[in-house]
C-alpha cells in the first residue's frame, strides 16, 4: 500500500468551507486589481520606467508596454470568474499565470503577500473548489463533499506563513531592540487614540513581542475548535491594526477572510446562505428594473440547497496530483531555510531573504554611487542614477546586492551599445535597523565582470555587528 492509499486521503468533508474560500479569494483579488489600476500604479510601476529589475532565471519576463493594461484586465476578469466559479479550472490557471507574470515583471515591487497569492492560486488549481455554490456546479451538478485534504492543504499553507513569520521574528533586533518598530511606530502619532501611545517604549516592545506570540500561536489556536472563535477575533484585531499602522494594501483583509477556512461547514454554510440572500436581492432588483411583471430569473437550486448528497460523487484523487502537492509543500517547508547555506548576516546580504516569510523585519536604507571607467579612452565619470531609474527603483537598488549587480550589468551593456568597453564600480553605504551606515559593496570590485548566480556574493563587505537568532 502506497503512502497515498492511507485512510486520510480517502476521507471527505463538506465542501462549504472551500466554496467560501474560493468566493472571497476571487473577490479580494478582483478588488485588488481595480485598486492597483485606480491608484495609477500600472503606469507608474510598469509603463513609465525605462529599466526593470528581473528575478534571476526570469529575465525574459518584462512589462508589455500598453498591453500591460490588457494583462491586468485578464487577471481581474479571471479573479471574478474564480469567485463565481465559472469555468473554474481555466479561470484559476489564467489567474495564476497572469498574476505571477505581473509579480515577476519587476523585482522592485516584491512583497511577501504577492508571493503568497501566487502560491495560493497555484495550490487552488488542484482543488475541487468549484463543486459547490458555483456556476460550474449549477451546470454539472452540485456536490456537497470534497476530499478532506483539499481543505486541509489551504490550512497548512496558512499555518506555514504564520509560523515561519513568527520564527523569523526570533532575533535580537526584533525582541531586544524592538527594531524596526521603534523607527516606524513613533511616526504614526496621527493615528486616532493609539497615536498618543506609539512613542512610548513599553508600547513598542509590547507590539514587538505581541507580534511574535501572535504569529507562532495563531495557527494552533485556529486549528483547535475551543479557541477558534477567540483566534479569529485576534486575527481581525491584529490585521486591522497592521492595516491602520502600515500601508500594506489588501493583505490584512485577505488574511482575515482566509481564516474562515478553519471554521466547520455549518459556519461556512451560513455564510453561503447570507451570500445567496444578497444575490437574490440583487437579482430581484435587476429583474424589476429590466422587466416589470416578466421573470428573467430562474432560481438555481444548486446554489440554495443544503441537502446531503452522496459521498460517492467525489472521485478519488489521482496519485500524481497528491505527489505534486506533496513536493509543493516540501519546498515551502525547506525554502525559507536556504539562508543557512550562505555566510554573513542575512539582513545585510539578503541572500535567501526573499520567499521566506520575513515580514517587516528591517528598516534598511543606503546610497550607491556608480563609477565608470571607460577603457577605450581611460575616462572616469559617475552616473546620475535618475537618468536610468525611478526614485523608487533607486531606493530599492541602493541596499540590495542583487539589484546593485543587475544595475551594474545594465550600465555595462548600455555603454557597450555605444562602442565603449567599461568597468563598473560602486561606492555604497547602507544602514540597517537604526545603526550607523556602513560601507556596503567592495568599491575595488569591477561589477561588470561579476556573474549573477546562487553563489555567495563575496564582494559584499562584512556587517560590523551581530544579529542573533533565527
Amino acid at each position: 500500500m502506497s503512502f497515498f492509499d492511507q485512510p486520510y486521503f480517502l476521507k471527505e468533508t463538506k465542501a462549504a468551507p472551500l466554496a467560501v474560500f474560493r468566493i472571497f479569494f476571487g473577490l479580494m483579488m478582483f478588488v485588488s486589481i481595480i485598486r492597483f489600476w485606480g491608484n495609477g500604479w500600472i503606469k507608474k510601476l510598469y509603463i513609465e520606467p525605462s529599466f526593470f529589475f528581473s528575478y534571476y532565471g526570469f529575465e525574459w519576463v518584462k512589462p508589455l508596454g500598453g498591453y500591460t493594461y490588457l494583462l491586468f484586465i485578464i487577471c481581474g476578469l479571471a479573479a471574478l470568474a474564480v469567485a463565481i466559479g465559472y469555468r473554474y479550472r481555466l479561470s484559476i490557471v489564467t489567474f495564476f499565470l497572469s498574476f505571477t507574470y505581473i509579480e515577476l515583471m519587476d523585482k522592485t515591487t516584491y512583497l511577501n503577500h504577492y508571493y503568497f497569492i501566487s502560491l495560493l492560486s497555484f495550490l487552488m488549481i488542484f482543488l475541487p473548489a468549484e463543486r459547490y455554490f458555483s456556476r460550474d456546479a449549477s451546470q454539472k451538478g452540485s456536490q456537497q463533499y470534497v476530499p478532506k485534504w483539499s481543505v486541509d492543504s489551504i490550512k497548512l499553507l496558512l499555518c506555514i506563513v504564520y509560523f515561519y513569520a513568527g520564527l523569523a521574528k526570533l532575533n535580537s533586533d526584533w525582541l531586544f531592540r524592538a527594531m524596526p518598530l521603534k523607527i516606524w511606530l513613533p511616526g504614526k502619532y496621527d493615528v486616532p487614540i493609539l497615536g498618543d501611545f506609539l512613542h512610548q517604549e513599553w508600547v513598542i516592545y509590547a507590539f514587538s513581542w505581541g507580534g511574535v506570540i501572535y504569529d507562532l500561536c495563531i495557527p494552533f489556536l485556529l486549528l483547535w475548535r475551543r479557541t477558534r472563535l477567540f483566534a479569529f477575533a485576534m486575527v481581525i484585531i491584529f490585521h486591522m491594526l497592521t492595516r491602520v499602522l502600515f500601508p500594506i494594501g489588501m493583505f490584512p483583509y485577505i488574511m482575515i477572510v482566509s481564516a474562515l477556512i478553519f471554521f466547520d461547514a455549518r459556519v461556512n454554510e451560513r455564510i453561503i446562505e447570507a451570500i445567496n440572500k444578497i444575490i437574490s436581492v440583487i437579482s430581484s432588483a435587476t429583474r424589476n428594473l429590466l422587466s416589470k411583471g416578466e421573470s428573467i430569473y430562474k432560481e438555481d437550486r444548486s446554489l440554495t440547497t443544503f441537502e446531503m448528497t452522496s459521498k460517492s460523487n467525489s472521485p478519488r484523487t489521482p496519485k500524481w496530483k497528491l505527489t505534486l502537492l506533496t513536493i509543493f509543500f516540501v519546498i515551502q517547508l525547506l525554502l525559507p531555510w536556504r539562508y543557512l547555506l550562505y555566510p554573513g548576516e542575512l539582513f545585510w546580504t539578503e541572500e535567501g531573504f526573499r520567499f521566506s516569510w520575513r515580514v517587516m523585519l528591517m528598516e534598511k536604507a543606503g546610497y550607491a554611487n556608480f563609477k565608470i571607467i571607460d577603457r577605450t579612452n581611460n575616462e572616469i565619470f559617475y552616473i546620475d542614477n535618475s537618468d536610468f531609474l525611478t526614485s523608487f527603483q533607486e531606493k530599492q537598488m541602493s541596499f540590495q546586492p542583487d539589484f546593485v549587480l543587475e544595475y551594474a550589468h545594465y550600465l555595462r551593456d548600455h555603454f557597450a551599445a555605444q562602442g565603449k568597453e567599461v568597468e563598473v564600480y560602486v561606492e555604497s553605504h547602507a544602514a540597517l535597523n537604526g545603526r550607523r551606515s556602513q560601507p556596503f559593496i567592495d568599491p575595488s570590485v569591477d561589477l561588470a565582470k561579476q556573474q549573477e548566480s546562487f553563489k555567495h556574493k563575496n564582494w559584499i563587505l562584512p556587517f560590523k555587528d551581530e544579529i542573533k537568532g533565527i
